[in-house]
């Protein structure tokens, strides 16, 4: 089993063998090391901030065996989400009313179909972002 080095916080240096956390089977059982400059590191870090991702360790071996690493925003997402629910709510209201009265009024359908436009507009949008995937 290979001896990796661990840089401990503090700037010290200490062997695996000699951390105080329980040993667990690893899985993973070959260390590769290698050196970079300080701005080859904070480059390495901003591309790491960029796809969300908080460990330095998991990213690089994400890039290592996949080449790329895709982050995914999805407040997008979330905005069709929410421009869905409150199409939803209208559509729902507008039953209810038409039920009600059996008429459906033109204010209405206006309502929808402007929201219908913001969903599409939405979904355009979330599309063309994965397509520059």
């Amino acid at each position: 089993m290979p001896r990796c080095l661990h840089y401990e916080k503090g700037g010290g240096i200490m062997d695996n063998q000699e951390t105080k956390k329980p040993k667990k089977k690893l899985t993973r059982n070959h260390c590769i090391n290698f050196a970079v400059t300080e701005q080859e590191r904070e480059m390495i870090d901003r591309r790491m901030a960029q796809t969300g991702m908080k460990n330095r360790r998991a990213y690089l071996l994400k890039m290592a065996v996949d080449g790329r690493v895709i982050h995914i925003e999805l407040e997008s997402v979330r905005e069709m989400v929410r421009l869905l629910s409150n199409a939803t709510n209208n559509i729902n209201q507008i039953a209810k009313r038409a039920n009600e009265t059996g008429n459906i009024y033109a204010a209405d359908l206006e309502d929808l179909s402007s929201r219908y436009e913001e969903i599409w507009s939405q979904t355009k949008t979330i599309l063309r972002k994965l397509g520059d995937l």
